[in-house]
């Protein structure tokens, strides 16, 4: 997928006449690219269209209009799109109550390392978290995360052929290992070469 640029974008004036419709159309792209690891973890895989959404909402919030504005957006954002030889996902730790977040979130210290996926018989690969900065520190982990997942052509080849697809925690307090379901490994696949 190619970065986005400038004339990807909407103005903010035309974003905001067609901002209801966009969204609708990205909440639906997004069903099939979050994938559940049990109950508290959610993995989203992004790719251009997710990452549009983000940049216009950033644009839109924080009124920025001047290009260098805009491309400092572009900037921060455009390395969470895949580049074919792989998969990117933002990982939310969710947990609703206050007090056991701050609890669950000091048990999960460097979970964003522990996650791993797997295509079919082949080894698995670990997430590569966090590359803009470390996110985990001596007394918890942050509830938000990003990873990349580099699939080798191997991997590749197996997921267009359908070998079945797994993401796994090994984290010793949230061991969870899921398979993706058809409508989940066609979107994320799609993202692949």
């Amino acid at each position: 997928m190619k970065p986005l640029t400038r004339d990807d974008l909407f103005t903010l004036e035309t974003y905001a006449a067609k901002r209801s419709d966009f969204r609708a159309r990205v909440i639906a792209h997004k069903k099939p690219r979050k994938v559940h690891l049990g109950e508290h973890l959610t993995l989203i895989f992004e790719d251009r269209l997710t990452i549009q959404y983000q940049i216009q909402e950033m644009l839109r919030v924080e009124r920025i209009f001047e290009a260098t504005g805009i491309e400092d957006e572009l900037g921060a954002y455009n390395p969470l799109i895949p580049d074919g030889g792989n998969l990117k996902a933002t990982m939310l730790i969710e947990y609703s109550d206050p007090e056991v977040r701050k609890r669950e979130l000091a048990k999960l210290r460097n979970v964003e390392h522990d996650i791993a996926l797997q295509v079919g018989d082949l080894p698995p690969v670990k997430a590569i978290a966090d590359e803009d900065l470390e996110r985990s520190n001596e007394e918890k982990t942050s509830a938000v995360h990003f990873m990349r997942f580099e699939l080798d052509e191997a991997m590749r080849a197996a997921w267009k052929d359908g070998a079945p697809v797994f993401l796994s925690c090994t984290h010793d307090h949230y061991p969870v290992r899921v398979q993706l379901d058809a409508e989940q490994h066609a979107a994320l696949g799609a993202d692949l070469d």
